[in-house]
């Protein structure tokens, strides 16, 4: 199992260097999740970064998650409780990390679903994480 963070499905949507590279990381695994957190962290990136409209990028990423056979992972108590001690562990504030809100929420996901984490960039590395 596989969760795909916003930094790593941004990637690939907007053809980074390192987005084929991202893609061929998720071909391995059957079961492939995100969470409505991470893609409206995905909109708000592609928004931000690649200056779309809220509309286009979401009707982006929503063509991603389908193409890239994602599934949404429901977030309640338990993935709270977990991104809580993300939080208290890895926090911006706290710890090398700086995980943020949705970094805790992609790390929490992951855990629940004792999925590896697909992400873009060096925090997560510093996490005890299983990474993809």
């Amino acid at each position: 199992m596989i969760f795909v963070d916003a930094s790593a499905l941004v990637a690939i949507i907007g053809g980074e260097a390192d987005a084929d590279d991202l893609a061929d990381r998720l071909e391995p695994f059957e079961t492939r999740f995100c969470s409505a957190i991470s893609v409206w962290e995905s909109v708000a990136a592609l928004r931000r970064s690649y200056a779309m409209t809220v509309a286009a990028a979401f009707e982006e990423v929503n063509v991603y998650v389908t193409d890239l056979r994602l599934t949404y992972v429901p977030i309640a108590q338990r993935e709270m409780l977990i991104a809580v001690s993300a939080y208290e562990t890895y926090g911006k504030g706290r710890h090398r990390a700086a995980l943020n809100m949705g970094d805790c929420f992609a790390y929490a996901c992951a855990r629940a679903n004792g999925a590896k984490l697909l992400f873009k960039g060096g925090d997560f590395a510093l996490t005890d994480i299983p990474a993809a």
